[in-house]
């Protein structure tokens, strides 16, 4: 990836980020009345200053078939609330007991454990009433969004990304084969990956076979994302991650480098990244640009 095209995608994802966040501090309707202590918990993680990668890969899917990004942002907001609540989760006494999420303390240190929970609860919960906006507002099939709905129902649910914490929290220590790791994080963090990939092409109202080769994108993707992060957690630079870098080690958790050494993790990003943009090549997208560069740029990520 040139210096040129790096700087173009870090662009995009500036511009888009933005358009993402204005959304986002608007997402809950003004005539609700809703506890005021609520919307605070829930807008502090929610504008913590996120990558908004997910909503950013819907969205550049729903532009490379030229497709309103106007149309999608009610499902671009819905897995950004989706992701966020599960963090706020993941960072509670109970689950990774993590102080600091995106270098500020996290949703329980500021609110309590109670508000952090009932914040997390209702970032999942709204998420579904803003997918439901895509038919209302913008003219979506009720069939396209009942299917939008029931994926993301299943990705990020028990049978997805709920599942996947879940057996990462029981398998912390007696995972012993690369293949039991990649199970975990294929849920844990390339389900919920998938979801936005497939409900930007729902909204594009792309082919099955199209959806088929966003979906493999997704989980290539998604796998070479999490290994990044694994690798990031020993060599990265905490002033741009946000967050302690060796928790990993710290908490004993077993990761890719743990099997792979730092060098054969790098390489395999590297393979897993082509192969997605490969997947994408075979969807026959009308501009798949955003897409392959997005994968190249994550491939690539200091944070």
């Amino acid at each position: 990836m040139t210096d040129h095209s790096f700087e173009q995608i870090r662009q995009y994802i500036r511009e888009t980020s933005g358009r993402i966040d204005q959304a986002l501090q608007d997402v809950l309707p003004a005539d609700w009345t809703v506890p005021a202590k609520l919307v605070e918990a829930m807008q502090y993680s929610l504008m913590a200053g996120g990558k908004r990668l997910r909503p950013i890969l819907l969205l550049s899917v729903v532009e490379a078939f030229g497709t309103s990004l106007d149309r999608a942002m009610p499902a671009a907001c819905a897995i950004e609330l989706v992701h966020t609540y599960s963090m706020i989760h993941d960072d509670l006494p109970a689950m990774d007991d993590d102080d600091f999420r995106r270098g500020k303390p996290t949703n329980h240190k500021v609110f309590g454990e109670a508000m952090a929970i009932l914040a997390g609860d209702g970032l999942l919960t709204h998420a579904f009433y803003c997918l439901t906006q895509c038919c209302r507002d913008y003219g979506l099939s009720a069939e396209r969004v009942l299917a939008i709905v029931a994926e993301l129902a299943e990705l990020a649910g028990p049978r997805g990304m709920v599942g996947g914490q879940a057996a990462d929290m029981e398998g912390e220590q007696g995972v012993t084969r690369l293949d039991q790791l990649e199970a975990i994080h294929a849920r844990k963090t390339g389900d919920l990956i998938v979801f936005a990939l497939r409900a930007g092409g729902h909204i594009a109202e792309a082919s099955d076979e199209q959806l088929a080769a966003l979906e493999l994108y997704g989980r290539k993707l998604g796998l070479a994302y999490q290994i990044q992060d694994d690798v990031l957690d020993i060599v990265g630079d905490e002033s741009k991650l946000g967050k302690r870098c060796g928790s990993d080690e710290q908490q004993n958790k077993v990761t890719y480098p743990y099997f792979l050494g730092v060098e054969a993790c790098r390489q395999m990003v590297a393979q897993l990244t082509e192969e997605g943009k490969q997947a994408l090549r075979d969807a026959r997208l009308p501009d798949p640009r955003k897409l392959m560069d997005l994968a190249d740029y994550l491939a690539n990520r200091d944070h």
